[in-house]
């Protein structure tokens, strides 16, 4: 997250991320754009990838955390016949294959890699391990042996097929799924090697592509050029794949004040997507989103508040 001097600014903007710069390099032109105080990003691409990358803005940082939980799809390019350090294109080179699998062996493997699988991250991944990220142990010559974690696949289809040593995949999945260490393993699978050659996140949770800005057409040619703040999005818009329950004043005063709603009362009005053991709902009063709640133990408990007390007439009169 970035601080600084500057006007404070509240919502999302939806930026097409360039190759060949970091996320926190992005976050920092377009909060300098801006003139913004405050703003972070919904989700790291690495330097290679393209595409989708959220950057929240004042009241907008506080929904960060439920757009990286949202389901993200991406598109890749896996090079057939090269492993590299990093898993994908920037890396060097550190083994070779003359094995080229054909559609059909592909296609018959790919469900193995769907659903709730383990997945080992990258070596240069920032996963920490005792206090120091990946990258940096392996940066340094002391690479860390990674262990396998789960990861959520919904989605893994074989779409194109360049020549024979370029296949290109698209996948949704949940929170935490590397698309370097889903190439690097079904390679592996059909008997051959490969990386990531090209990377595009097509969706964030709420947030697509068909919606991104190219950075340069927010920033112009200087960091320092003024954007425009109609550029933003609103900040529940990150909510938006988030159930809504409609409050009464009454429920809508309690929720604020930091008290559970019995779910008992709200009876007939609770979303049949929500989840009753666990689930989060985005609590609505007079249209306004008050923020989100979590369904447990037969209560609606405030889980993230937008707003305060004060700052809505809905808990007045």
């Amino acid at each position: 997250m970035r601080r600084g001097r500057g006007r404070r600014l509240d919502g999302w903007l939806v930026v097409d991320k360039p190759a060949g710069m970091t996320s926190a390099a992005v976050v920092n032109r377009v909060r300098s754009a801006f003139g913004a105080a405050k703003a972070g990003h919904g989700g790291t691409l690495d330097p290679l990838a393209t595409g989708v990358l959220p950057v929240a803005f004042g009241a907008a940082t506080k929904t960060v955390p439920f757009v990286m939980d949202g389901a993200k799809c991406y598109r890749f390019t896996l090079r057939w016949g090269e492993a590299r350090d990093t898993d994908d294109a920037d890396g060097k080179v550190i083994g070779t294959s003359g094995v080229r699998p054909g559609e059909a062996e592909i296609r018959a493997v790919l469900d193995e890699f769907r659903g709730e699988i383990m997945q080992v991250p990258p070596t240069f991944s920032a996963v920490k391990i005792g206090g120091a990220r990946a990258y940096d142990l392996a940066r340094g010559g002391e690479p860390a042996v990674l262990q396998a974690r789960p990861a959520r696949v919904e989605r893994f289809e074989l779409i194109g097929w360049a020549d024979e040593d370029h296949a290109e995949f698209e996948v949704v999945c949940g929170k935490g799924v590397y698309m370097r260490s889903l190439a690097r393993d079904l390679a592996l699978r059909v008997g051959t090697l490969g990386h990531v050659a090209a990377l595009r996140r097509l969706r964030v949770g709420p947030f697509t592509v068909a919606a991104a800005i190219p950075l340069d057409k927010i920033c112009g040619t200087e960091d320092r050029t003024a954007a425009s703040p109609d550029l933003l999005l609103p900040v529940v818009t990150a909510l938006a794949d988030i159930p809504a329950v409609a409050l009464t004043r009454a429920e809508a005063a309690s929720l604020l004040s930091g008290q559970a709603v019995s779910l008992v009362g709200l009876m007939g009005r609770i979303p049949e997507l929500a989840d009753p053991d666990g689930g989060l709902v985005r609590a609505m009063a007079g249209g306004q989103v008050l923020g989100l709640g979590r369904l447990t133990g037969g209560w609606l408990k405030p889980e993230r508040l937008l707003v305060q007390r004060g700052e809505t007439d809905v808990d007045h009169g």
